[in-house]
């Protein structure tokens, strides 16, 4: 056990963060996580059931003298954006979080840390345990397969929780109450082809761009960082103009809601134009870097030669496929008028996969404003209905959360904080997706805050959670509770 983790203080929130961290949960894979938290809950005497999605819900009784109070939904989700350095061996199916301290943070050892949501539910969890924090009603919502797709959210039935106000412990900066939040909807495109015979005299090189930051793509997508997928299709386009460049296959990103931080084509090229190709890739490199030199410093694009394939794409298939992720539009569209450090609308070309007949493209659109979103999907459509795509789905969209100004709790809470310690927090909407929306539209009477400590870089191996933060957090959580009115 990592000794320096669980004696941080709060103690019991960093303890059962650390349970959390042992416990495999990327997103779709969340059974030994479900099954641990439900026999967690039994060991501990606390009421718990899981529904048709996969949700869990525990409870724990009004603690004496607060048995009047409005019910509070403690909400978190249970999973995490599987993501590590191309040289980290892990298993997120099998392997625990290498979870460690670095001065001022906690994160991993060249993976994700799933402090995004790790935190929040380990919070919740050490609420139920404790005898000595008062709170009224108490009710613990843990959502399943929230980072791809809000599956549990969107499952949730009608009267199964029983609560008032429901506090979402899924935001990311302490000190910030948010009150709103960015809708979404996936973009899938498919090409079929079929692949013709790699052209005598040819050499096969493997390209590797990588380096880049990545990040969350509601979090971090006006932050200027490269995209891999834009990037390597750049690159191809650059060099298949100059000489007889031809794809056998492509993989570029793997999460959704994740900025794609590396690509790695497969191409062949005529032997004579080796040399030119090489000394091509290292000056486009070049160019790449001078471009992003202070977005993403450690852009790397390296060359090696590799096995020749026995088949590639058609020349036409290729360049209609290049230039629709080319033209695809991406990053921040953008800001909200009353709000300018919020963005609005984007896209994240997020997933590129190339090669068995099939070129597949995956991308999140999100907006606050239903129309944009709209119209930012009918773009993203003419530009693949011009490439001659065969297939174009847009699928599993979800509902923005409106600000509510007249929210009773968004009161109770900015009360609270300036009680604390002498500050009005800072009243937000959010790009990213939360729950809110989804879980609102199911249950309207709620009255609804997200809140949470400060956690940077979330679905990427830099994410990190601020220490201290944890602590203002927990401290602002249990004020919180105590000061929710009567019925």
């Amino acid at each position: 056990m990592n000794k320096s983790i669980t004696e941080l203080t709060p103690r019991e929130v960093w303890t059962n963060f650390y349970k959390l961290t042992r416990v495999p949960r990327p997103s779709n894979h969340e059974e030994t996580a479900r099954a641990f938290l439900l026999q967690w809950a039994a060991e501990n005497g606390i009421p718990a059931e899981m529904d048709e999605a996969g949700n869990i819900l525990m409870s724990a009784p009004a603690t004496p003298g607060m048995e009047n109070r409005r019910g509070v939904i403690l909400q978190g989700h249970l999973d995490m954006v599987p993501q590590k350095n191309s040289d980290k061996v892990h298993d997120f199916l099998v392997d625990p979080i290498d979870a460690r301290v670095d001065g001022e943070w906690v994160k991993a050892n060249g993976t994700t840390l799933g402090a995004d949501n790790g935190i929040g539910v380990a919070a919740a969890m050490t609420i139920l345990l404790s005898t000595d924090i008062p709170h009224g009603p108490l009710e613990v919502l843990v959502t399943a397969t929230e980072e791809t797709g809000m599956d549990g959210a969107n499952g949730i039935r009608p009267g199964w929780v029983k609560g008032d106000i429901l506090l979402n412990l899924d935001s990311e900066t302490e000190g910030e109450l948010y009150v709103g939040c960015a809708g979404g909807i996936d973009g899938r495109i498919l090409f079929h082809y079929a692949p013709v015979l790699v052209p005598s005299g040819s050499k096969a090189y493997k390209l590797h761009l990588h380096g880049l930051k990545g990040g969350h793509s509601g979090m971090d997508i006006n932050l200027g960082r490269g995209n891999a997928n834009k990037l390597v299709a750049r690159l191809v386009k650059t060099l298949g103009e100059e000489i007889d460049l031809r794809v056998a296959s492509l993989e570029g990103g793997d999460t959704r809601n994740a900025i794609p931080r590396e690509a790695i084509a497969v191409v062949t090229l005529p032997s004579v134009e080796a040399g030119k190709f090489i000394a091509r890739v290292k000056e486009i490199e070049a160019t790449f870097r001078a471009e992003l030199s202070l977005a993403d410093p450690g852009l790397t694009c390296t060359v090696e030669e590799t096995y020749l394939p026995e088949r590639v794409i058609d020349r036409r298939v290729q360049r209609r496929i290049v230039n629709a992720i080319l033209a695809c539009p991406n990053g921040a569209m953008r800001v909200i008028d009353s709000m300018p450090d919020t963005v609005e609308t984007s896209n994240n070309l997020a997933i590129a996969r190339i090669g068995d007949k099939h070129a597949e493209i995956i991308m999140l659109a999100r907006s606050s404003v239903e129309s944009a979103k709209e119209a930012l999907v009918q773009s993203v459509r003419a530009v693949f209905e011009l490439a001659a795509a065969d297939e174009i789905y847009f699928e599993g969209g979800y509902p923005g959360w409106k600000p509510n100004p007249g929210s009773a709790i968004l009161q109770t809470m900015i009360a609270v904080r300036e009680k604390l310690d002498g500050k009005t927090p800072a009243i937000k909407a959010i790009h990213a997706g939360l729950e809110c929306g989804i879980l609102g539209a199911t249950y309207p009477r709620w009255d609804m805050i997200s809140f949470g400590p400060t956690i940077c870089s979330p679905h990427s191996p830099d994410e990190r959670v601020n220490i201290a933060s944890v602590g203002k957090f927990w401290e602002y959580m249990k004020a919180t509770l105590a000061a929710i009115p009567p019925r």
